[in-house]
């Protein structure tokens, strides 16, 4: 990772992120939901893929289909990249961008934690008022509408985003392709996040709602159906029929 020099205890950290990534499986608990939602052949864009936990999962779901990964951070996506070689994930796309309502580059701050690694599952676009030390890079962006037409794709069925506040803005940039494809959408929320980029968890509704999107609140695996934002949480976005 040439791009960003780590320490001699920083390599340790990434061994052993690299390690849990490739041996263990989170979000377990979430697959017979998606599998209600994600055809073997279809198509999954996952945004923020991080280490690839949810890419791992999609994977399998989509066993004739594909996963475009996206991932900007390079601590991140180097270790994305190790696990969907060596788990020979052979229909994931590893894609070196993040989405926003506009592209171009950006500053991302990667927390650093009292130890000296670096909390890089908290990595974020926007100020940062945590206190924290925090390691800076730049990003380069795209929009969902850019990165359809730049991919060529031809269906989406399933969008999942994590990107620790820029979610409206991502939707704000896809309005063409949500409305084309009407995938269903999986985005944490949390209401705190969304400020860094000056939104509030009401423009994703604002985007959303008049597509005839219906909200599911996820606490678990258990679902609620719900009107608007009800606290800090994943949510799903079922298109309506």
């Amino acid at each position: 990772m040439d791009s960003l020099p780590l320490t001699f205890r920083q390599n340790l950290t990434f061994a052993a992120h690299t390690w849990k990534a490739l041996t263990r499986q989170h979000h377990r608990e979430f697959l017979p939901l998606f599998a209600d939602h994600v055809p073997a052949d279809g198509t999954v864009v996952d945004v923020g893929a991080h280490a690839g936990q949810y890419a791992k999962l999609f994977a399998g779901l989509v066993p004739r289909g594909q996963v475009l990964a996206l991932e900007p951070g390079v601590y991140a996506r180097a270790i994305l990249e190790r696990v969907v070689r060596w788990r020979r994930l052979a229909n994931v796309r590893v894609i070196p961008l993040g989405l926003s309502d506009v592209p171009g580059s950006a500053d991302l701050s990667v927390p650093l934690k009292r130890s000296g690694s670096l909390g890089f599952g908290l990595s974020h676009l926007g100020a940062d008022h945590s206190g924290r030390q925090v390691r800076h890079e730049t990003i380069h962006l795209t929009t969902l509408d850019r990165l359809v037409a730049d991919t060529g794709l031809t269906r989406l069925d399933f969008l999942k985003a994590d990107i620790e506040g820029w979610e409206a803005r991502m939707l704000a940039g896809g309005k063409s392709a949500l409305a084309r494809f009407r995938p269903v959408i999986m985005l944490e929320l949390v209401a705190e996040h969304l400020a860094r980029a000056d939104d509030t968890p009401g423009k994703v509704w604002e985007v959303l709602a008049p597509m005839g999107y219906r909200t599911l609140r996820l606490d678990g695996v258990r679902t609620t159906p719900v009107q608007g934002f009800t606290g800090d949480a994943d949510y799903l976005f079922l298109p309506k029929a």
